[in-house]
């Protein structure tokens, strides 16, 4: 049986992934080149890949966190990151991308849910929150794409 923290992480996740492949997968050839954000430019399409690689990362540092470790790096620059993610993923198409999405979500749904509970209460650095519990991270995952997710439907529905 689930620990029932972990089952709510696990919940969230879920939901906000499906949420985000539904609306993503549902977007017209032409809507993947709406500007989302002008500065610096990101497209749609740029978001997705956002996504793909915030997720990474955020896995990968939830997964240190988990094990002992600190996490990110004091002064992590998460600018220069997102530009050079933004390039790394610049020649996947949307549809590659969205099964990137799906994948790394799926590998961070069923590490979260091997997760023991009390592994959540060990803390380690966030890139843009600072020092936190393992759970505020992993709940930053799936807050991070809400946030973007709300304003990528606010400037769909002006187009």
């Amino acid at each position: 049986m689930t620990e029932p923290r972990i089952a709510a992480l696990v919940a969230r996740l879920e939901k906000g992934g499906r949420k985000t492949q539904e609306v993503l997968g549902g977007l017209r050839a032409g809507q993947w080149q709406s500007v989302i954000y002008p500065d610096p430019r990101w497209t749609v399409r740029d978001l997705l890949a956002h996504f793909v690689a915030a997720e990474e990362r955020l896995l990968e540092l939830a997964q240190d966190v988990a094990a002992g470790g600190s996490g990110a790096p004091p002064g992590f620059d998460f600018d220069a990151f997102n530009a050079e993610q933004k390039e790394r993923l610049s020649g996947q198409s949307p549809e590659v991308l969205l099964a990137s999405l799906a994948e790394v979500r799926g590998r961070t749904l069923a590490w979260v849910g091997s997760l023991p509970e009390d592994r959540l209460d060990r803390v380690g650095r966030h890139p843009g929150l600072d020092v936190v519990s393992l759970e505020t991270i992993i709940t930053a995952i799936y807050g991070h794409q809400l946030l973007h997710m709300r304003d990528l439907v606010e400037r769909l529905r002006g187009d």
